[in-house]
């Protein structure tokens, strides 16, 4: 890495060449460093970024080799997989050679060899306003050289070109031609034919007010239309707005997805929305639909990043093929979804040199015509065909009709000519009256006043089509957690085993609220008195079935992650005195993670007791959980589930199963365990508790499906709960 005085450093140039061997990483131009570019000594934005967009444009294993794999990504962004950013870092100090960073085998200046490429003059003062930044605040080095995860803001149109784009309508462009030709028939009528005493000069009117609906659509529609585009822009801020999780300075901690930076090490959950492109370090089952970045409709499962790196040694040492080790994939490509699995990955581009960004940017989405546009334009070229055919169907009978009489007409050459025109402004009469003059005047008037309309109701439409959509919608399906409920859970009822169970409270509500009816078998007890009347395994059992087979984590005042886990967290600190969790998980030997699937609707961990055994706990639908469990008791247990989706809770189950050895004789051979494998081993297992969670509905939920329902539209909840 080069120092740079005022602004920190970067990554040096890559390596280009390797061994000349057929199983190598051959020589690639694709991510030859450019000569004409300066070193990072006076242009620290362009040749960084320049290499490391090489890892993705296309996918590049001879880049991410000549890069010197995740370590040398490590070294040259100066961060650290393990510990990530630090939360303090505002200059990088110091310089990394670009021989710490790639392998050996690499030349110094790439294509060049080990000659220094002549670089053309260049200056900071070419640098973009926007990408040069105060050099105390935090990440100034990054954000100089990489920039941060933001994309510029879509230029708003001018009332000009918004009144433009109006007028751009095709049966207003029918009507403008009438108009003039109206127009000038009419000043012709008024003015140069002569009129009987006494006779109103009014053939120019119908003309003028064509032209006066046209303005006024474009009056009424261009100041709503600019009002909607600017209420569209803050709209996009905030969609766009989201929080990703990250590890800086050895802690995970939530951030503003537009704080990302290049060296960030970032989390992945299962059907989270990657922001950045970045390297695989490491994770558990990781597969990404990458469709809408590369059009691959095929799930693309994650190899970490050293597996690879080590693979791509070997190949070049000739122990393998390279064909089979360009099948391996560390990479994580910015927009595409995390199918299955968790794990992290080293931020290598974002923002613009992401490839999400750069997507983004090349294409510029044109605005839809609404249905009602779409049939009104229809509607126009019907009428320009069948008017202008009839007119001029028209027109021929009567100039045939005219010239028949014209040898025996003892009209003047005067009056002839009149006559001709008349019969003229007839036929262009019946393409004027054809034309519906106040049709785009009452459509622009009924949408300018349905989207006010709507905004009074905190209802901003961002696209004028969902107000005819909406007008012929029969049935509105919704989502039930946060939707219709507030999103704030709380454990209110367990049951543990067949042992014990209480029945808590929920926040406060107006309406009181029948308590879950347990079975009479199972002793029930106060939830304050829960936790009392349990041995200190017992509790033990219950944190660590939650603390350590759970993705969420725990910030300064509060716990990240799924609300679900949050609660139980949240539970098992304030009743059973939980240490954090981070403490409770380092505690715990974990030898294997199988992430969540909706499939099997569980998650499971396992790890390694001090006797030596190992222990699977596993959490998830309690249906699904308690099927597998011993058939003792299971009836008990399945009239308490049923007893708390009765009371609209939702339920979650946590148990465990413990093994002489792992992998299990079952799983032997499985060298990355997916929850299909699993199920193999689902069985036998040993009920801990079942939860039960309230998540209160929204004060305004029971009068909006009210309206609803009196305005005949049907209210469909989808939901993943028990359907009792």
């Amino acid at each position: 890495m080069t120092r740079e005085p005022s602004s920190g450093a970067t990554m040096d140039h890559a390596c280009q060449s390797a061994p000349s061997n057929p199983n190598t990483c051959t020589s690639n131009p694709s991510y030859t460093p450019d000569s004409s570019s300066k070193s990072w000594l006076n242009t620290p934005r362009e040749l960084d970024m320049c290499q490391l967009s090489k890892l993705f444009n296309p996918k590049s294993h001879d880049a991410f080799y000549g890069l010197g794999g995740l370590a040398g990504l490590e070294k040259g962004l100066r961060t650290n997989r393990d510990s990530g950013l630090s939360v303090d870092e505002t200059n990088v100090d110091g310089t990394v050679a670009f021989e710490d960073v790639a392998p050996k085998v690499c030349p110094r200046y790439g294509a060049n060899g080990s000659v220094e490429p002549v670089a053309k003059e260049d200056s900071l003062a070419a640098l973009s306003p926007s990408t040069i930044f105060v050099t105390n605040s935090a990440f100034a080095d990054r954000k100089r050289a990489f920039m941060d995860n933001r994309l510029p803001e879509k230029k708003s149109k001018t009332l000009l070109e918004l009144a433009w784009i109006i007028y751009n309508d095709k049966i207003l462009i029918l009507l403008t031609g009438a108009a003039l030709l109206s127009l000038a028939l009419g000043l012709y009528q008024t003015f140069g034919v002569q009129h009987e005493d006494g006779g109103a000069k009014v053939e120019w009117v119908e003309g003028v007010a064509i032209i006066a609906a046209i303005l006024t659509v474009i009056v009424v529609g261009t100041p709503n239309d600019w009002q909607m585009e600017t209420q569209f822009n803050k709209l996009s801020q905030k969609y766009n707005e989201r929080t990703v999780k990250v590890v800086r300075s050895g802690k995970s901690v939530e951030i503003s997805v537009f704080d990302i930076m290049v060296g960030d090490v970032m989390l992945l959950d299962t059907g989270e929305l990657v922001p950045a492109d970045g390297i695989f370090i490491s994770g558990h089952g990781v597969k990404c639909d990458e469709s809408s970045a590369t059009g691959e409709s095929d799930l693309q499962k994650k190899v970490a990043a050293d597996e690879v790196f080590a693979a791509l040694q070997e190949a070049a040492n000739g122990g393998t093929q390279l064909k089979n080790v360009e099948k391996l994939d560390p990479f994580i490509i910015s927009g595409s979804k995390v199918n299955e699995g968790t794990g992290k990955f080293l931020v290598t581009a974002v923002g613009v040199n992401s490839s999400y960004g750069r997507i983004t940017m090349a294409i510029e989405k044109g605005q839809e015509d609404t249905p009602l546009q779409k049939k009104l334009n229809n509607l126009a070229d019907w009428i320009a065909k069948l008017g202008s055919g009839a007119a001029l169907f028209l027109f021929i009978v009567l100039l045939i009709k005219f010239c028949s009489a014209l040898p025996n007409n003892p009209e003047t050459p005067t009056q002839k000519g009149q006559t001709f025109l008349r019969l003229f402004v007839t036929s262009v009469t019946v393409v004027v009256v054809a034309i519906p003059e106040g049709l785009p005047l009452a459509v622009t008037l009924a949408l300018a006043f349905a989207t006010t309309r709507m905004m009074r109701d905190s209802n901003l439409v961002r696209d004028l089509k969902a107000c005819e959509t909406m007008g012929n919608a029969t049935t509105v399906c919704s989502d039930e957690t946060g939707t219709l409920t507030q999103n704030k859970m709380t454990v209110v009822a367990a049951t543990l085993g067949k042992s014990i169970s209480f029945d808590g409270t929920d926040t406060p509500s107006k309406e009181p609220r029948e308590k879950p009816k347990v079975p009479t078998t199972i002793p029930n007890v106060p939830g304050t008195e829960f936790a009392k009347g349990l041995g200190s395994s017992i509790k033990q059992l219950l944190v660590q079935s939650n603390a350590v087979n759970s993705t969420a984590f725990e910030g300064d005042d509060k716990f990240i992650g799924s609300k679900t886990e949050i609660a139980l967290l949240t539970f098992c600190r304030d009743d059973f005195g939980a240490a954090p969790v981070q403490e409770e998980r380092s505690n715990a030997n974990v030898v294997q993670v199988v992430p969540f699937h909706s499939d099997v609707k569980y998650m499971a961990t396992v790890v390694k007791l001090p006797n030596g055994m190992y222990r699977a706990y596993v959490k998830g639908a309690s249906e699904i959980l308690l099927a597998n469990c011993d058939k003792q008791d299971r009836e008990i247990l399945s009239e308490t589930i049923t007893s708390y989706a009765g009371q609209t809770l939702r339920t979650i189950c946590t148990s465990y199963r413990d093994f002489e050895s792992w992998p299990p004789r079952e799983l032997e051979g499985a060298k990355d365990l997916t929850a299909e494998e699993f199920n193999k081993i689902h069985k036998n297992m040993t009920l801990v508790a079942i939860f039960g969670i309230k998540d209160p509905l929204r004060p305004t939920v029971k009068d909006a499906i009210k309206d609803c329902h009196r305005a005949g539209v049907f209210v469909r909840m989808i939901t993943g709960d028990n359907i009792l």
